[in-house]
């Protein structure tokens, strides 16, 4: 865990390449709160040679998780996109020995968070940035922002989810039974420890320790996953069931899930191939109620973390994301170019924009002779 402290400049983060900035929230029951915001560190001498595409990304990662998803980052890049992610409060980058790990009481909490990054991309209420925000969660954190931008129209552009928790594993008759007593619990002990039924299939699928292909800190992605509160527990319910009521999303939202999912009971080789944290079917149903104009795109052989399948998986995400953010957040044009001033100024208004030039000659071209006509055949042309 990290220790206690903030900082008010960008650091050199965990991942080589990166780096990262902390950002002072207002302290809760449990003491100092501190949310991280990570990039890739500027490069000496300027960038690649990438066109800016006018758009800024903000990522947000999902439950007993934290960013470390470089390849992501890259992908965004080479769109032409500034990446940032957020950790946040009480995860990863942002937890402290004080706090009980990713504990809320509601998820209108991290709307602190997401404020808090969105004010240094320029993107605050009052946006000092004229680019285009495109916001992207992963499972809990799909849930945080598709509740943020619901309440907030017109402050984001797009909203891409990865595998969003929309519904709940045993679907909206789960919660329904759960909710009373869990409600009860979360009145008198929000803190007490529910079962755990992460047996840590999911980090076996991912994490190279074991069958996967990542590179993933335990101190901040425990393989066995984090013991739930029934106060957590009851904000990610009120959240999904805000869900099944309509977000009434005003702005494009594309929705990346897997094709099926695998029960977590015991492990499966096909927990290599499949959603093993959601019931995929459940949170399909879901996706209509986010907004008007929403893609759903299945993805045959992706896991949870839809970025974290098997290359040709991910080759496969890449191009469904790039073609979506191509129809739907299109490049803002150019920059004009700015008015001369003094001596370019007073050129151009007694010239025009460049310098007299000698009257070009015109030849005439020669005449043609008439082509004859083409015989028409009914078959189509390509």
């Amino acid at each position: 865990m990290e220790q206690a402290g903030t900082s008010s400049a960008w650091e050199p983060d965990v991942l080589p390449g990166f780096e990262r900035l902390t950002l002072p929230l207002e302290p809760d029951f449990e003491g100092d709160v501190v949310a991280t915001l990570v990039r890739r560190a500027p490069e000496p001498g300027g960038g690649d040679a990438t066109p800016d595409a006018g758009i800024d990304v903000l990522y947000v990662h999902g439950w007993v998780d934290y960013f470390f998803q470089t390849h992501l980052a890259a992908f965004w890049e080479r769109q032409g996109a500034r990446f940032y992610a957020l950790d946040l409060r009480k995860y990863g980058r942002s937890l402290r020995e004080h706090q009980t790990p990713g504990f809320v009481t509601a998820l209108a909490t991290y709307d602190e968070d997401v404020e808090a990054a969105l004010a240094v991309l320029g993107h605050g209420p009052k946006a000092s940035s004229d680019r285009r925000l495109v916001l992207m969660g992963h499972s809990t954190g799909g849930l945080v922002l598709s509740l943020w931008v619901s309440h907030r129209p017109g402050r984001a552009d797009a909203l891409v989810l990865n595998s969003p928790w929309l519904e709940f594993q045993t679907r909206s008759v789960g919660r329904w039974v759960l909710e009373p007593g869990l409600r009860a619990q979360a009145a008198l002990a929000p803190r007490s420890h529910l079962v755990n039924v992460d047996l840590g299939f999911y980090a076996r699928s991912v994490s190279r320790r074991f069958d996967g292909a990542w590179d993933i800190d335990p101190a901040w992605r425990p393989d066995t996953g984090w013991r739930t509160t029934p106060a957590w527990l009851s904000a990610i319910f009120q959240g999904q069931e805000r869900v099944a009521r309509g977000l009434g999303i005003d702005v494009p939202v594309l929705v990346l899930l897997s094709t099926r999912s695998t029960a977590p009971v015991r492990w499966s080789p096909e927990m290599m191939t499949t959603d093993s944290v959601l019931e995929v079917g459940g949170v399909a149903r879901r996706v209509p109620a986010l907004g008007s104009l929403v893609t759903l795109v299945r993805i045959d052989g992706a896991l949870h973390d839809v970025t974290l399948s098997a290359p040709a998986v991910r080759d496969v995400v890449w191009r469904e994301i790039a073609r979506w953010v191509g129809a739907y957040v299109p490049s803002l044009p150019p920059a004009a170019e700015p008015e001369p001033q003094g001596l370019a100024a007073w050129w151009r208004r007694a010239f025009g924009r460049g310098r007299p030039s000698r009257p070009a000659v015109r030849v005439p071209a020669p005449a043609r002779s008439p082509r004859p006509a083409r015989a028409r055949s009914g078959r189509p042309t390509a």
